[in-house]
This record gives C-alpha cells, structure tokens and sequence, in this order.
C-alpha cells in the first residue's frame, strides 16, 4: 500500500464509509454529425466540438438529476458541453470545474482525402490509432492521459473518503479512464449504463 492509498484508507477508517462516486458523460452537443468527412475535416470538426455548448432542448435523465440534488459535491470538465450540462442538472446549485477531466485527444490517422466517414467512425479510428499506436501529433499521449486518469481518480477518492458523494460532468471515453482507475484503487463499479450522451457508471467501497 503506498503513502496515497495508505492516507485514504486511513481516512476512511476515521469517517467510515466512504460516499459514491458517479461519472457521467455531458449532454448531446449542438454539432450535427450526420456529415462524411476527411481526416482534414475531422480535425476541424474535433476542434469545434471541443468548444461547442450543448443541443437546446434537452432533459438531463430523472436517475442522474436525483443523483445530482443528493450529491455533496458536483464538478465539472472545463469543456463548455460538460458545464452546460452540471448547470442543466445543478439548477444553480455550485460546482466546480477541473482541467484534469477533459476529454483525452482525438487526432485522426492520416489517411488519404479520398477516405470520407462518419465522425462516430472517425472517432473509433482515431480512439484506436491513439491508444494502440502511439498516435497523438503532439497532444497528450496515452501514456500522460493514464497518469492523468490516476490523478482524477485520486482526488475524486480523497473527496469521497470523507463520506461525501461525488458527481462528475466529464466524457465518455476520459470517464472510463477514471474508472479503471478507481477499480485498481479498490472501487467496485455498482453501474454502467454505456457511452452515450447523459450515461453514467458509479462507484462504491465496500
């Protein structure tokens, strides 16, 4: 047990059982992707994305609301989808918002122009091309996006051993780096609702 895990352990003992912790990704963003689209193209449209706000109109799932107005503690990714979407849920309750919760890079394999895919398909490849390859043209590597993972799931652990519950408006894929992290921190996985837009997976200790 190092000095970290050894320090929450220990503050668990002193406060008892640990609160929850649930991850969900943010709300549908107002980007249409029903577009085909070159690698080129794919960047630009990563791009935009990334400092898009949400589609009008939504309503935020009624289990994730409930857990949002039992929550103790609610936190945000810096991205503007994500803050829309803890604002939606909170409705004026406080929350922060953390730079260690953006969602991990998405640049495109360097494919031909001739090569047109959806930006779901774009995705996928780029996901893969990332985590298999090494592939990130200069932004975080897969390598740094881990250690980054283990550093959120640290301060979401310290926050929770205290008996608070945790929600965090973050990303799909970001998120589930998070989750292995807690899981090799001893954390057990109660739900998974998938990857899509308002899902959630939520953490206990037993």
């Amino acid at each position: 047990m190092n000095a970290e895990t050894a320090s929450i352990a220990s503050a668990e003992a002193a406060w008892g059982r640990p609160g929850v912790i649930t991850l969900a990704r943010h709300g549908e963003p107002a980007l249409s992707r029903q577009v085909r689209l070159t690698a080129a193209e794919y960047r630009e449209f990563w791009a935009r994305y990334e400092v898009m706000g949400l589609l009008p109109g939504q309503t935020p799932p009624k289990d994730l609301a409930a857990f949002v107005e039992r929550c103790d503690v609610l936190i945000a990714s810096t991205r503007q989808r994500a803050i829309e979407s803890a604002e939606a849920l909170g409705r004026g309750r406080a929350f922060t918002r953390e730079e260690f919760l953006v969602e991990a890079p998405l640049p495109p394999p360097n494919w031909p122009g001739w090569i047109r895919l959806s930006p779901r398909l774009w995705g996928f490849f780029a996901r893969f091309w990332w985590w298999f390859f090494n592939h990130h043209e200069g932004q975080e590597t897969r390598k740094e996006a881990e250690a980054r993972a283990e550093f959120a799931a640290a301060e979401l652990a310290a926050i929770a051993a205290d008996g608070r519950d945790v929600v965090v408006l973050a990303h799909g894929f970001f998120n589930a780096m998070i989750g292995r992290a807690l899981r090799r921190r001893g954390w057990r996985r109660t739900l998974r609702e998938g990857y899509k837009y308002w899902s959630t997976q939520r953490f206990e200790r037993s």
